[in-house]
């Protein structure tokens, strides 16, 4: 599907993953709208490639409607891309084996999964009332980001590993629901990503985390993700599916 002069959304487009996706975007010729949180830089960013920042907490169905239409605005909405999440870590049981508070496995939760669920059917109802591609025939394509923890969560994981197997099970019903729309709706499930979290470790501690993929051994690069981004975008066949990019890592216990 060719995006040049459409509309792309972007959640968590601030950072990391989120802003190298739109760079991709921007530069494939789509009319980005970042949607980040208003402390963010998201306004900043969104000034850099020519597009528009829209300040929204993904849980909020008003913030996030109000987004989604402003993006599309620009043009017709073609691409959605969930970046948006947080992954703090928390036992079941903390170091006095104490239950850890229920609200902490809940906030992540919501915002990890519900969060990408309310982006989804927000999109969903715009694009789905939109005029196809008329080379493709493509309404829009949604990709959503899970993780490698979906699969082989570590311990100190559970509501993160959660949250994203729930966003890779989720991806197939909702890739044959929205199939009638002309909608397809992908998922990505990063490995060890050198995302800002993990940049502000010591370097030697990124190394180490790097070493433990087979190859190549390092972190992943926000842009690689972003350019699988524009693969799902490109190839029409790509649908219904969660694409590992990890450079085969098995992620261990601890």
């Amino acid at each position: 599907m060719d995006i040049s002069g459409a509309s792309a959304l972007v959640t968590g487009g601030a950072s990391g993953l989120g802003l190298a996706t739109a760079r991709r975007l921007a530069d494939a010729g789509a009319v980005v709208t970042i949607l980040d949180l208003p402390t963010s830089s998201g306004a900043d960013r969104a000034a850099e490639l020519g597009g528009s920042f829209a300040p929204a907490d993904v849980t909020d169905p008003a913030q996030v409607a109000a987004a989604v239409a402003q993006a599309a605005v620009a043009g017709p909405l073609r691409v959605v891309v969930s970046c948006a999440g947080i992954a703090p870590p928390a036992k079941v049981l903390d170091r006095e084996g104490r239950p850890t508070p229920v609200a902490d496995f809940e906030r992540l939760v919501r915002i990890n999964l519900v969060g990408t669920y309310n982006v989804i059917g927000q999109a969903a109802a715009v694009i789905a009332a939109s005029d196809p591609d008329p080379a493709s025939g493509d309404r829009g394509v949604i990709v959503n980001t899970a993780s490698v923890a979906a699969f082989d969560g570590q311990i100190g994981q559970p509501a993160y590993a959660a949250s994203k197997g729930a966003v890779h099970a989720m991806t197939l019903p909702i890739a044959r629901e929205l199939a009638r729309y002309g909608i397809r709706v992908s998922t990505i499930a990063p490995g060890i990503m050198e995302t800002p979290m993990l940049k502000g470790l010591p370097q030697a501690a990124q190394d180490s985390l790097g070493e433990q993929v087979p190859y190549p051994p390092r972190l992943g690069r926000p842009d690689e993700y972003a350019s699988l981004v524009l693969e799902i975008v490109r190839n029409g066949y790509l649908n219904g599916e969660t694409i590992r990019l990890d450079g085969a890592i098995r992620m261990a216990p601890r």
